[in-house]
């Protein structure tokens, strides 16, 4: 699917009166899912909203990176710089908050498009027919993740919407435990109708370890340990663990020269093939296929520079040395900051060069730490709106790294644990977990903590921190509110009890009587 993935994009009319008056050049719902190519074109036009600003091409990534504590922001963008410092005085934000909420809903829209049409389409293969619902289901449970991840909360907030939507409806609201649950739903169908892998013209769309791998990620947030343990087995024990490892070379997970590798579990296919004035909206001609979020974050004179990280993070790789007493070498592709020429010998092609090909100031880096993943410097000079780099969003290391929780919180044996997380240091040349942290490889507790930084050397800023850090309570009381202050200042402005989650957009509170606001707002 990877640079071959055209999107057709049909649009859905609903009318508010009867006009017994067609378009002959309308797609509506009375022309169209008739054919077998009509279910193909509907389940890519669930895979097209990967392509669209508000999700995985540029604003989910300040919600999961920058309001973590791995990431800021100092943009000139006051508004876009307050969002990722709690700072909610609009909650109709459109780039921090509604576009997205938008977005996730659209997604789902498309995708209960096709539960609700394809079932009744007669096909040749039934095979096929099951794919095409797997991965239906299997969208829409991602996209309840995220609206379960930002917005959920013990009120009931959150439609659930398992049908076409229509303007009249007004779905009642649900809480974030329902709204996991829900995923967990859409991944249990996915999981029954994917197949284990795809043949290469098709590589990228979901499969049954997806499906498993990210039910999982939602058993986690609900605490859920064996059930979640059970479907990371799958992958890294059971039947489908002939089709993942994990690479030998680390940085094959952000070379888009290397995508679709044994380590990815599901990546979005992004293209460059489209060059400006290419667009993202619905109804663009030869839309922009591309992964904007590096022109987002990197560093000056190349991109926007929205996006910083937390110097912490370089200070945490280096209390390490590998076996050959190097830095660990996750922290080169993980970061650009100061002085790293030093530390990382023959790595001195680090954005030397702006658009005007004149070199900056090296005082715009004084101090300053900047994204290095899924960037563009190793193969051009500059970002820009149009990066072709497939954004792994589960890999074998974070499966890995999960079961290793899963294993120490059902209580199974600590050893077995510990196994998981040597083999994702052993990939980088680092010692074994016990050589400099004994006491993590014996007890539980010390273990689990251990655990959250081995998650940020191998896992910074690919999305992950802000579902670890609810998960592990550190959002919910003064003890782990603090922890999490001392790494990112941002957190002074943090309500406990509130800023857990965004806020419903005003428009969606006030246009739904049936939804609550979250707690606090």
């Amino acid at each position: 699917m990877k640079k071959y993935l055209y999107i057709f994009l049909a649009t859905f009319l609903v009318n508010a009166c009867k006009v017994d008056v067609q378009n002959p050049n309308t797609i509506t719902t009375g022309t169209f899912w008739k054919t077998e190519r009509d279910a193909e074109y509907g389940v890519n036009a669930i895979y097209n909203m990967f392509y669209k600003p508000g999700t995985y091409s540029r604003w989910i990534w300040f919600r999961l990176d920058l309001t973590s504590d791995e990431g800021f922001s100092q943009s000139p963008w006051a508004e876009l710089k307050e969002w990722t410092q709690f700072k909610y005085n609009n909650y109709n934000f459109w780039e921090g908050n509604a576009w997205t909420f938008r977005d996730c809903y659209e997604a789902i829209f498309r995708a209960n498009q096709v539960l609700h049409n394809v079932p009744a389409i007669a096909f040749t293969d039934q095979t096929k027919k099951d794919q095409l619902i797997g991965q239906a289901y299997f969208l829409r449970g991602l996209y309840y993740y995220n609206l379960a991840l930002l917005w959920g909360s013990e009120n009931k907030s959150l439609p659930i919407v398992l049908e076409p939507s229509t303007p009249d409806m007004r779905p009642e609201g649900h809480t974030e435990t329902e709204v996991y649950n829900q995923a967990i739903s859409d991944f249990t169908e996915a999981e029954k109708l994917l197949p284990p892998a795809w043949d290469a013209p098709n590589k990228g769309r979901a499969t049954k370890g997806a499906a498993l791998a990210f039910r999982a990620k939602c058993y986690m947030q609900l605490h859920k340990w064996v059930e979640a343990k059970t479907d990371l087995s799958w992958l890294v024990d059971g039947a489908g663990k002939e089709y993942y490892n994990l690479t030998a070379n680390y940085f094959d997970n952000f070379n888009k020269d290397t995508e679709n590798n044994i380590e990815s579990v599901f990546e979005i296919q992004y293209s460059d093939i489209h060059k400006a004035p290419a667009g993202d909206g619905d109804f663009d001609v030869d839309p922009n296929l591309g992964l904007n979020r590096g022109q987002f974050f990197a560093p000056p004179g190349i991109g926007w520079t929205d996006g910083e990280l937390r110097p912490w993070i370089v200070t945490e790789f280096k209390k390490e040395k590998d076996l050959n007493n190097n830095f660990d070498i996750r922290l080169r592709y993980t970061a650009f900051y100061q002085g790293m020429e030093n530390d990382f010998p023959n790595n001195t092609r680090i954005y030397r060069l702006t658009s005007n090909n004149e070199q900056w100031s090296k005082s715009d880096w004084t101090g300053r730490v900047f994204f290095r993943k899924y960037g563009s410097d190793y193969y051009r000079d500059f970002d820009d709106y149009h990066n072709p780099t497939n954004v792994r969003l589960i890999r074998f290391a974070d499966v890995l790294l999960m079961y290793a929780e899963c294993i120490a919180q059902s209580n199974d044996p600590l050893a077995t644990a510990v196994q998981q997380v040597d083999k994702v240091r052993a990939r980088v040349n680092m010692p074994n977990l016990a050589v400099n942290n004994p006491i993590a490889a014996t007890d539980k507790n010390t273990f689990l903590k251990r655990l959250q930084m081995e998650r940020v050397l191998e896992l910074a800023t690919e999305g992950h921190r802000w579902a670890d850090l609810k998960r592990w309570g550190l959002l919910d009381d003064a003890t782990g509110l603090n922890e999490v202050k001392s790494r990112d200042a941002d957190f002074n402005n943090f309500t406990i009890g509130k800023h857990n989650r965004l806020p419903i957009p005003s428009d969606e509170d006030k246009n739904n009587p049936n939804a609550d606001q979250n707690p606090n707002y």
